[in-house]
C-alpha cells in the first residue's frame, strides 16, 4: 500500500509493538488501539440481550459481488444490520443487493461511519486497494478481510489497519455463495474472531473461528484452493495437451476404465471458466505462499496462466465445457 498520513502520531515503540502484532507474535492490549476503535471493540464485547442472542451490530459489505451479497444476506438473517454502497455499482449488483435486503447508504464515507464491522469480499488483486479506500476515510472499527489472499498479504493489510487505529480479523471462505445451510464456511482468525463469528453466525453461512492471528485463516484457504482450483486448472491443461497431440479420445477411453470420476469431470466441467478472471489472481497468491515457505511455486504460477487464458468467459453461465473449452487454451497461446 502507498504511504499516507495517519490519524495520530505513533511512537517508535508503538510501531514496533504493532509490527509484532502484525507478524502474529503478540496480541495487543486495548490501549494500543485508537479511542474510536476501543469504544467499538468494548461495545462488541459487551453481552447484549437480543432475540438471537447476538450483539446487534452494523456490518458493512464493501463492493459486494455475488459472494459478498450472499454473505451480507446471511449476516442479516443472523440479526445484524447490513449496509452497502450503490455508488458506481452496476445495475446487476444493485438488484442483487436489494433482493438480499442490504441497506444502501449510497456513499463509502457513510459505510465507514456507520459500520462496526467492515467485511471485504472482492477479487484477490483488489484486496489491498479496497482496504486502503476505507482506511483513507478514517475507519477504526473491525476490518474483516475475507479475500483469497496469501498470509503475507493479509498481514500487510493488518499492519495498515492497526496503524490507522482499527482492529483486524483475517478470513477465508470455502464454498460458493451461502444460499443454503451447510454449503459454505467462513474461517476467521485473530483476537476478535470469536466475537465477529457470533455476529455473523445464524444464517446459511457457517462461521468458524480458528487459532492463530492474521494469516491463519488465509493459509487455510490457500491450502484448500491449492488443491481444488489448482487441480481444476491441471485437468483443463491436460485436456488441451491431449487435443494438441491427437490422443483426446484415447485418453477419455482410458479414464472411463481406470478413472471414471475424472472422465465424467473432463467431459462435463466448465473448469470454473466463468470465474477464471478471479482465480488467476488467487493462484498467484497461492504461489506466493508456497514460495514464502520455501516450497516450489511453479505449478500454481502455471495454473494462473491457465485461468488467464479463460478470462474471456467472465461471468458467462453458458461457457463451453470439456474439450470445447480446452481448445480455447490452445487458441490462447502466444
Amino acid at each position: 500500500m502507498s504511504k499516507r498520513a495517519v490519524p495520530r502520531f505513533l511512537s517508535p515503540d508503538e510501531l514496533k509493538r504493532r509490527a509484532a502484532w502484525a507478524a502474529g507474535r503478540v496480541v495487543p492490549e486495548a490501549r494500543y488501539l485508537g479511542a474510536r476503535a476501543r469504544r467499538r471493540v468494548e461495545e462488541m464485547r459487551r453481552p447484549v440481550n437480543t432475540p438471537t442472542g447476538h450483539h446487534t451490530a452494523t456490518v458493512g459489505v464493501v463492493h459486494p459481488g455475488q459472494m459478498g451479497s450472499a454473505v451480507g444476506a446471511s449476516a442479516r438473517a443472523a440479526g445484524a444490520r447490513v449496509v452497502w454502497v450503490s455508488e458506481d455499482r452496476s445495475p446487476a449488483t444493485v438488484q442483487r443487493a436489494e433482493s438480499d435486503g442490504l441497506e444502501d447508504v449510497h456513499w463509502l464515507n457513510g459505510l465507514v461511519n456507520q459500520s462496526d464491522v467492515l467485511l471485504s469480499v472482492c477479487p484477490p488483486h483488489a484486496a489491498e486497494e479496497v482496504a486502503q479506500e476505507v482506511l483513507n476515510l478514517g475507519f477504526q472499527g473491525v476490518y474483516v478481510d475475507a479475500n483469497a489472499i496469501s498470509p503475507s498479504t493479509s498481514r500487510r493489510i493488518e499492519a495498515e489497519v492497526l496503524q490507522c487505529g482499527g482492529t483486524f480479523v483475517d478470513g477465508g471462505i470455502i464454498g460458493g455463495p451461502p444460499r443454503r445451510p451447510g454449503a459454505t464456511r467462513m474461517y476467521l482468525s485473530g483476537d476478535m474472531a470469536p466475537k465477529v463469528a457470533s455476529i455473523l453466525s445464524g444464517g446459511p453461512l457457517e462461521v468458524i473461528p480458528i487459532a492463530g492471528g492474521a494469516g491463519a485463516a488465509s493459509a487455510l484457504k490457500v491450502a484448500y484452493a491449492a488443491w481444488s482450483k489448482g487441480t481444476t486448472a491441471l485437468l483443463a491443461d491436460i485436456l488441451a495437451l491431449s487435443l494438441a497431440e491427437g490422443v483426446h479420445d484415447a485418453l477419455l477411453q482410458e479414464w472411463r476404465k481406470s478413472q471414471p470420476d475424472v472422465a465424467r469431470r473432463a467431459e462435463r466441467d466448465q473448469f470454473s471458466a466463468p470465474k477464471a478472471w478471479r482465480f488467476a489472481g488467487e493462484m498467484e497468491e497461492i504461489a506466493d505462499t508456497f514460495a514464502a515457505d520455501g516450497l516450489p511455486d511453479g505449478f500454481h504460477r502455471a495454473a494462473a496462466d491457465v485461468y488467464r487464458r479463460l478470462d474471456r468467459f467472465k461471468d458467462d453461465p453458458d461457457a463451453p465445457k470439456g474439450a470445447e473449452l480446452a481448445r480455447w487454451l490452445l487458441e490462447g497461446r502466444d
